[in-house]
């Protein structure tokens, strides 16, 4: 099979691209590690009560990572997502000597970028890729230097980002078929390559992608419209939906948590959502071809649907969108909480917050 990433370059690349993160002394470093600890329990308990969701497995204690940790952590995971990809489009097939070596490389290099650039932006991650059930990540530099930047109150920043990140940890491990259902996704995502399209045509499509989120800034082309095929395009949407709602689920559950337990809430997202907002031309058109800025709309459109749910039916009434994958929400309910109510739940009153 080609080695169509020189994954060992690509983690030499990240390591040496990404920055080292705000100057913290030794001492204080493991302070802010043992507090984020603390708090990811803290959090798991604050996330039980509200939601009613409890997790059906060992949960596996949260990894505090730095930078590089994060990016070789998701080169794992990219290895099981991106090697069967490339075995499907190349037929087993074994390229020249040359090109192995030349290709792999610069590709390498170019995940390496990516994904340097990333780990100084993420906060944290819960990780399905690598290991049965994920693991929690939380990537302390990034908190330390956003709280900073934000003026906010570190215990309260913290919290606060800890509570949306064991809410998704919550989703995979108290749902027993979220995870395979997500890796299945994925897996059809693979299946529906196609080998046989012409590699101009595969470039054609790039370059109108890049130039679309350039010249667009509502557009939702992200890096993704690259590779995708026609074949595609349904586990797509399909994925589209998942994602957008245990986003907007993680949002929803961190503001409905926080006034109770983070006095400084309100200014904490303020100032968030500001920044989220925020950002030099380049940063944002970055952004946009990683998929970030799709991301963040998911945020938004996502929160907003649990909330028109939860309004109609209550938290547990909300939480039938875990029995199966058939009562996941579709990708044109996602604008229309009745749409979803209407076909889970049947017609009935809504019953207020």
């Amino acid at each position: 099979m080609a080695q169509f990433v020189d994954w060992d370059l690509a983690a030499a690349t990240a390591g040496a691209l990404s920055k080292s993160g705000p100057a913290v002394s030794y001492d204080d470093a493991m302070a802010v590690v043992s507090e984020l600890r603390a708090l990811t329990d803290e959090a798991a308990g604050h996330v039980a009560a509200y939601t009613g969701l409890t997790s059906q497995v060992e949960v596996p204690p949260v990894r505090v990572v730095d930078r590089k940790d994060w990016a070789a952590t998701n080169i794992e995971g990219l290895k099981q997502v991106i090697i069967p990809l490339v075995t499907r489009l190349s037929g087993d097939k074994q390229p020249g000597g040359l090109a192995d070596a030349i290709g792999s490389r610069v590709t390498g290099v170019q995940a390496g970028t990516i994904l340097a650039y990333l780990s100084g932006r993420v906060l944290g991650q819960y990780e399905v890729f690598s290991g049965n059930p994920g693991q929690l990540l939380l990537n302390a530099p990034n908190i330390v230097d956003v709280e900073r930047k934000l003026g906010a109150d570190p215990r309260d920043f913290r919290l606060w980002v800890c509570l949306h990140e064991v809410t998704h940890r919550t989703q995979f491990t108290a749902v027993p078929w979220m995870r395979s259902y997500f890796l299945g996704e994925v897996q059809a995502f693979v299946d529906a390559s196609q080998s046989t399209e012409h590699i101009l045509e595969r470039m054609r499509r790039g370059v109108a992608t890049l130039s679309d989120a350039l010249r667009d800034p509502e557009s939702r082309s992200s890096v993704l419209d690259i590779v995708q095929t026609p074949g595609q395009k349904a586990v797509l949407d399909r994925l589209t939906a998942l994602m957008t709602l245990l986003e907007g689920h993680a949002e929803f559950v961190m503001d409905g948590v926080g006034p109770d337990v983070i006095p400084s809430v309100e200014s904490i997202r303020a100032k968030f959502n500001r920044r989220r907002e925020s950002g030099n031309p380049l940063e944002k058109a970055i952004r946009r071809l990683l998929g970030i800025e799709v991301k963040m709309r998911q945020y938004a459109e996502g929160r907003k649907f649990v909330h028109g749910v939860v309004e109609r039916v209550g938290m547990e009434g909300f939480n039938k969108i875990f029995d199966s994958p058939l009562t996941l929400p579709r990708l044109d309910e996602l604008g229309d909480p009745d749409a979803w109510v209407t076909r889970v739940h049947g017609s009935q009153p809504a019953i207020g917050g």
